[in-house]
C-alpha cells in the first residue's frame, strides 16, 4: 500500500463533493510528474484530500484509490478546458484515477500545522514554489497526520 496527497480547490471540487458522489474520476491532470505519480498509484492505495487556494490550506479527509491509472477522457474532448490536441486516442498523454471517499476530518490540519511535523520536514508540500497537485506521502508522514485527525 502506498500513500498520496491529492490537492484541490474546494470551490472547484470539494471533499464534500467527493462525499456526495462516492467516488469520482481525478481527472485533467497535466503536469507529467503529477501524471507519473498517478500511474504509480493502486486500488486501496491511502489518499490525504488537501484544499488548497482557501484561508488556511491544508488535509480535510481521507480518500482511497479505487482504481488503477486509465486514460483521462477529458484530454480527447475539445469542449473541455483539459482538453489536448496532441494527445490521440491510440496515444494518450493523460491519466485519471478513481478516488472513494473515506472519511473527513472534523478540523482541518493546516499548512502551518504541518511544518511544526518532524515527518513532514523533508516533505515537498512544504518547499516553497511546489505547485504539484499530488505528491507521494510517506507511511510515517500518514500515520503522523491519522494520529493527529480526529475523523468525523
Amino acid at each position: 500500500m502506498a500513500y498520496w496527497l491529492m490537492k484541490t480547490e474546494p470551490e472547484a471540487f470539494s471533499l464534500d463533493d467527493l462525499a456526495a458522489r462516492g467516488q469520482e474520476p481525478w481527472d485533467g491532470i497535466r503536469n507529467y510528474q503529477a501524471r507519473n505519480f498517478l500511474r504509480a498509484m493502486r486500488p486501496d492505495d491511502g489518499v490525504f484530500i488537501y484544499h488548497s487556494r482557501v484561508a488556511a490550506p491544508g488535509i480535510v479527509g481521507l480518500a482511497e484509490v479505487r482504481s488503477g491509472a486509465h486514460p483521462d477522457p477529458t484530454q480527447f474532448d475539445p469542449s473541455s478546458k483539459y482538453y489536448d490536441p496532441q494527445s490521440r486516442p491510440e496515444a494518450p498523454r493523460w491519466d485519471l484515477v478513481d478516488v472513494g471517499f473515506r472519511a473527513r476530518f472534523a478540523t482541518v490540519i493546516t499548512l502551518e500545522e504541518l511544518r511544526q511535523v518532524p515527518e513532514f520536514a523533508d516533505s515537498p508540500l512544504l518547499r516553497k514554489g511546489n505547485r504539484l497537485s499530488i505528491l507521494p506521502i510517506t507511511a510515517e508522514q500518514w500515520g503522523s497526520v491519522l494520529g493527529r485527525a480526529n475523523i468525523v
